[in-house]
């Protein structure tokens, strides 16, 4: 692939890709084109979709590398990736390549994760988490021996609530306010108004495991005091599918989505932002960069941020002011301070994924969901991806990183330049404080992303890193459309559109999108 240029013309497969294999598929859809603007998981499995159907795809992503928020670094032999790191539902990913009869081993390897995650207190109790049901049973009985009945009862109702919301509704499109109300007895049933939380504390009594059972919403920017208890379906979904790495770090799974896209014919361009697309009536007509690139579509779909793609991609259309209106007074999802640092030394008493919970939890995500302060204390993800492959290290070395939600920008208004300096001291305070004494000494290399840097770098509205927030009343028919409602061949996918953020949702998204995408274009 090359920056600012088409990585190959339109139609042709490079010659080492062609193996027994790589046969094109058989089209659906033929004659027509897409850009699909964005390389993140939404936006690569969208274009894998659509070039699987025989629609000519091209991709154009802003920065130097693809992946959206699936970005990478390199720094003194160290491997960093930018996140997301959890992946869940193989199948939904699997089935990408299999649309073409191509199996999606050839060009990616995933690992299993075990514990999922390592939860711990700051009075030193660890949780280990996982879907093995005996071992988890015994940690919760440490803490609650009267809770592993509890939890009997709340792994059924995320498993309705996973069939509900995720396999039947997870890739459905919902295009008018007459859908969701088709959905809504079944989601009204499992008591879709309440918060995780709330439904976590019917089943549990221990606060520790309520922690436990609901802080996963965190990871795709919802409050769990918040969050439509909808979202209890991620329980189910990790326990069925299990929690994997991809060898090479979470970028090798959007390397191996383009050279299959690549396979199939699909043209990628890197390193020159979209500026505009262009609209006559209700149409997107040409697609333009800033690089002077200038290109006519039958179909445009954004990957973008969502208000970034309203307010600047369509700014020259009445379509694209009116909905950036809507969109400004929307509430979004937190923002990120992550602190990636390389150590001297292996870690193999840390596990791959940890929780280190802070003295407070509701309290905590008020003030960053609320208040809209930078509280003394904090929660942190630490990201351990050595231990599960050293390759993302040089020998004898450890990659990780530190991540801890932080009010957006239009709740905390900081200069990051000067804050962030002193926040990622106290990151690294407390891990040396919890986990590695001499810290310090062993730092290789670090480095840290904010807030700021999400809106810069990803044109993230106010930073948020997730979007707009997970709420029952942004969720759905409330979210972003899959198809927009006056644009006619306009379409979104990625964490601003249904169903959501995370893999499996942006996933997700993509086939919704793809599927009114190739039933508009077959007109």
């Amino acid at each position: 692939m090359s920056s600012k240029t088409a990585s190959k013309t339109p139609g042709s497969i490079a010659p080492d890709l062609l193996t027994e294999k790589s046969v094109a598929p058989q089209a659906s859809v033929t004659g027509k084109t897409a850009c699909v603007i964005g390389s993140g998981f939404g936006g690569m499995a969208l274009a894998m979709r659509l070039q699987s159907a025989g629609i000519q795809t091209t991709v154009i992503e802003a920065r130097d590398k693809p992946g959206g928020r699936a970005y990478f670094w390199e720094k003194e032999g160290f491997l960093f990736d930018g996140g997301p790191t959890v992946i869940t539902d193989p199948p939904c990913l699997e089935e990408l390549w299999a649309l073409s009869g191509h199996d999606m081993k050839d060009d990616v390897e995933l690992m299993p994760v075990m514990p999922f995650y390592r939860l711990n207190w700051p009075d030193g109790h660890n949780f280990n988490y996982s879907n093995n049901q005996e071992e988890l049973n015994a940690e919760i009985a440490k803490l609650e021996p009267a809770d592993v009945a509890g939890y009997q009862r709340f792994l059924e109702y995320s498993a309705g609530v996973y069939e509900e919301g995720y396999v039947k509704l997870g890739t459905v499109p919902f295009l008018d306010f007459k859908s969701m109300l088709k959905a809504a007895p079944a989601l009204a049933k499992k008591q879709a108004w309440r918060s995780v939380y709330s439904i976590v504390s019917s089943f549990i009594k221990n606060e520790k495991i309520r922690e436990a059972l609901s802080f996963h919403t965190l990871l795709v920017g919802g409050n769990p005091f918040k969050t439509s208890a909808i979202y209890t379906l991620i329980h189910k979904l990790e326990k069925d599918g299990g929690v994997w790495w991809t060898r090479g770090g979470t970028n090798r799974l959007i390397a191996g989505m383009i050279r299959h896209f690549e396979r199939l014919g699909g043209t990628m361009m890197v390193g020159d932002p979209v500026v505009q697309v262009h609209t006559v009536g209700t149409k997107a007509t040409e697609v333009e960069t800033k690089g002077g690139f200038k290109q006519r579509f039958d179909a445009v779909a954004s990957n973008g941020d969502i208000m970034h793609s309203y307010r600047d991609l369509l700014s020259d259309s009445k379509r694209g002011k009116d909905y950036a209106k809507k969109l400004k007074r929307k509430s979004y999802s937190p923002g990120l301070f992550v602190v990636h640092f390389g150590l001297e030394g292996t870690w193999p008493g840390i596990p791959h994924h940890m929780i280190l919970f802070g003295p407070r939890y509701k309290g905590l995500l008020e003030d960053i969901y609320d208040h809209g302060v930078l509280p003394q204390d904090f929660s942190i993800y630490l990201h351990h991806p050595t231990v599960t492959d050293p390759s993302m290290a040089p020998k004898g070395k450890s990659t990780f990183y530190a991540l801890v939600p932080v009010a957006h920008m239009g709740k905390l208004a900081v200069d990051w330049d000067e804050v962030g300096p002193v926040l990622e001291k106290r990151i690294l305070d407390e891990i040396g404080r919890r986990l590695i004494p001499d810290i310090h000494d062993r730092i290789v290399t670090k480095f840290h992303y904010a807030p700021k840097d999400f809106k810069e770098d990803l044109s993230a509205h106010l930073g948020s890193a997730f979007s707009l927030e997970p709420v029952l009343t942004q969720s759905a028919w409330f979210r972003g459309h899959n198809r927009d409602d006056v644009i006619e061949n306009f379409y979104l996918t990625g964490a601003g559109t249904h169903p959501g953020a995370g893999i499996p949702g942006v996933v997700g998204s993509a086939k919704a999108t793809a599927g009114l995408m190739i039933e508009d274009l077959k007109i």
